[in-house]
This record gives structure tokens, C-alpha cells and sequence, in this order.
């Protein structure tokens, strides 16, 4: 029992580390941005159909529009990160991967050619889609439980997918939602597929 319970506390920590990481990265290049760079650095955002614009698809979750907009990205990412991790850490990378592709993708192809799409609402909203979806393709008490719980935090964001104010990219927020439902799906356990062992 003792080695269960350290394995967990071990597990959190690294869970913690990471999104910990994570988010210091976000505040540094912000502040960065904002005192060193004057706001230039939001250039490497996402450019819709510009081929250049496509190195946004790596750059843009680390950029965000002013320190508002930071703050108001930064609970959401490490919550529902979290719940990402729950299960197994490694997912989040997983899950990670495959919202910045098909979100970055998405937004590049329909949204504006004008415009320049930054900010981790993408990745949110993605993580938001993945959570909810989970339990409706593996079907098992835990994924719904953790959908439900999510649903109930944080289901009001789901409008975020709708053309709504300006300068809010709700193609971001469609296609990395989106992206998470494809992850769920993809990384979907079937009853046969999980190992006792990994609990769920």
C-alpha cells in the first residue's frame, strides 16, 4: 500500500512539473514579449493560407495577446490539463499533439487571410472536446464521470466554437475542439483493451 500510495504522489508530482513548465513558458514569453519585444513576437501566430503562417501551428499556444489574455487562458490550461493527465500522464502529450495539428490546420484553411490567430484557447478547447468525448466512446464509469464533472466546470465554453466577438478566434476554438474529439476517439479504450493493472 505504501508503495501504491508513493507511486501516486510521484506520478502528481511529475504531473505537476509539467504543467507547472509549461505555464512558466507561457508568462515568460509573454512578459517577454510585452517588455523585450513590444508585442512582435504575435507575428509567429497562425497567418491562414500563408505558408509561412503555418509555423503558428507550433508557435501560436505560446503567444497570447496581453497579459488579459493570458491570465484568462492560464486556470482552464492547467484544470483541464490535469484532467488529461488523470489517467495516464503520457496522454496529455498525445492529446496535446493532436489538437495543436488539427486545430493549427483548421484555422489556417477557413479562417481570414488577414488575421493572426495566437493564444492556448485553442489547445483549451481542445482539451475541453477530448474530456467530454471520452466517456461517450469508451463508455466506462470513470470517463463518464470525469465528462460529467468537466461538462459541469467548464461546458458553458462550448459556445466559444461559435463566430461570436471580434478578435476571438472561434476557428481555434472549433477545430482544437474538434482535434479533441479525435483524439478521444483515436486513444478510445475498449473494454478488451485496458490493462486491470493501469485502473482507468
Amino acid at each position: 500500500m505504501s508503495t501504491e500510495k508513493s507511486g501516486i504522489a510521484e506520478e502528481l508530482k511529475t504531473q505537476a512539473v509539467i504543467l507547472g513548465s509549461i505555464t512558466a513558458i507561457f508568462w515568460a514569453i509573454e512578459l517577454i514579449d510585452l517588455f523585450v519585444f513590444r508585442g512582435t513576437l504575435d507575428r509567429y501566430g497562425i497567418r491562414p493560407r500563408n505558408i509561412t503562417g503555418l509555423r503558428g501551428i507550433l508557435f501560436a499556444p505560446f503567444l497570447h495577446g496581453g497579459l488579459g489574455h493570458l491570465i484568462a487562458n492560464t486556470i482552464p490550461f492547467i484544470t483541464l490539463g490535469w484532467f488529461v493527465m488523470l489517467r495516464r500522464t503520457s496522454d496529455f502529450f498525445v492529446v496535446s499533439i493532436i489538437v495543436m495539428l488539427v486545430g493549427g490546420l483548421g484555422t489556417w484553411l477557413i479562417a481570414p487571410p488577414w488575421t493572426v490567430h495566437i493564444g492556448a484557447s485553442g489547445v483549451i478547447f481542445g482539451y475541453l472536446g477530448y474530456l467530454l468525448m471520452r466517456g461517450f466512446f469508451e463508455r466506462n464509469i470513470p470517463s463518464i464521470l470525469i465528462s460529467v464533472i468537466v461538462g459541469f466546470l467548464y461546458g458553458g465554453l462550448i459556445w466559444g466554437v461559435l463566430p461570436s466577438q471580434p478578435g476571438i478566434s472561434w476557428q481555434g476554438h472549433l477545430f482544437g475542439f474538434l482535434g479533441g474529439v479525435l483524439a478521444a476517439r483515436l486513444m478510445a479504450d475498449g473494454p478488451k483493451d485496458r490493462n486491470p493493472e493501469e485502473g482507468w
